[in-house]
């Protein structure tokens, strides 16, 4: 299984985890970066800007 873990980095540039999303659609033309950041938006919040998000692709199989 593929996970997103989502992050946020503060005014200092230190990363903070927000999320993590589970990928669970098996379309694999449904997944594109839009859909995943619009994802990590909604998780984060309006007082989050959105240009300091960003996300790390894990396979769960090796986090195991």
């Amino acid at each position: 299984m593929v996970l997103y873990e989502f992050y946020c980095k503060d005014e200092t540039g230190e990363p903070h985890l927000i999320g993590v999303l589970p990928e669970r659609r098996k379309d694999q033309f449904q997944i594109t970066r839009e859909s995943i950041v619009k994802w990590g938006r909604l998780v984060a919040g309006s007082y989050i800007d959105p240009g300091s998000i960003y996300y790390i692709q894990v396979d769960s199989q090796k986090v195991l």
